[in-house]
């Protein structure tokens, strides 16, 4: 079915499913899980050291020999060595976020790295394809962790209305519901991250992947838009200090101290009361856990299914 998709040509994988680049949670474990069955897994660099991130590339060659990416966030102060190490080892794929990619586009094109930037608006979109973008993941405020202010639904057919390059659906993406309706917005493929969360490869701690398969419709809550960086979580103490803090008029550096650390404490420790559970509204249709290899052959076959039964409808 995906022979003639440009996401799929473009990648060099068998489905147009990409893995999103959560800090903490994106190893080279969970990305290879997602590269061997037909997606694309991608490592996030975050802050993470330049020694354990060249530890990973160096892994994840050795559990898979299919494309893989590495995701930068363009604002961690480690951004300029992890470009230094996606071009030393020729990462196949690059996603951006947190900024401009310009440097990265100028660095990693000439050898080859295929880049495509996360972004949250139309104009950010046409500015990336301009410099000489792949692709883009659009990706909306249904999703975890750092979000922009428009929904998926509203983002996604206005970005692809703007520019010619692939566009790729994040935020609230969970099934082949999701897939098919992405695909109905101009999308050509979508990126998942709250439910691999819960693959079986994920190493984030099973407190962590358990809080997400108990939520519901209503288990998220956005933090920190004070601070010009609103972050999606799943609701507990953290959160609800967090909210406290900001309607007393609390100062980005207090809001920042707050967070400072509380991802890992989550991810690595299975804090799930005072670590930042970072998952998108798709959480409540998270239900097991389970190998990533089933989640993709459960959202592709669930994605055709439901074209076919949108294409009886027009029958």
């Amino acid at each position: 079915m995906f022979e003639n998709n440009r996401v799929t040509k473009l990648l060099k994988i068998k489905y147009p499913v990409i893995q999103g680049g959560m800090a903490w949670v994106a190893d080279a474990d969970l990305a290879a899980a997602v590269s061997n069955a037909g997606g694309l897994g991608v490592i996030a660099a975050a802050s993470m050291p330049t020694e354990l991130l060249e530890e990973q590339i160096v892994k994840i060659r050795k559990l898979t020999d299919k494309p893989f990416g590495m995701n930068i966030m363009l604002l961690s102060p480690t951004a300029d060595d992890a470009l230094e190490i996606a071009a030393q080892y020729r990462v196949p794929v690059v996603t951006t976020g947190a900024g401009m990619p310009g440097k990265v586009l100028e660095r990693l094109k000439p050898l080859g790295t295929t880049v495509i930037p996360v972004i949250a608006s139309t104009a950010h979109a046409e500015r990336v394809s301009k410099q000489g973008a792949d692709a883009v993941v659009a990706e909306g405020s249904e999703a975890g962790g750092h979000i922009g202010e428009i929904t998926t639904m509203n983002l996604v057919p206005q970005v692809a209305d703007v520019v010619s390059i692939p566009v790729i659906a994040a935020g609230g993406v969970a099934d082949g519901r999701g897939m098919a309706a992405a695909f109905a917005l101009g999308a050509e493929g979508v990126q998942v991250g709250t439910r691999f969360v819960c693959a079986v490869e994920s190493n984030v701690h099973f407190n962590y992947k358990e809080k997400i398969i108990e939520a519901n419709d209503r288990a998220t809550v956005v933090t920190g838009r004070s601070t010009g960086h609103p972050v999606r979580v799943l609701k507990n103490k953290l959160s609800k200090e967090f909210e406290d803090l900001e309607k007393r008029g609390a100062t980005t550096e207090e809001l920042e101290k707050l967070g400072t650390g509380k991802l890992r404490l989550a991810v690595v420790d299975g804090d799930t009361t005072w670590g930042s559970l970072m998952a998108g509204q798709s959480a409540g249709l998270v239900k097991i856990i389970e190998p990533a290899s089933a989640m993709i052959i459960d959202i592709v076959n669930g994605a055709v299914a439901e074209i076919e039964r949108l294409k009886r409808f027009a029958d």
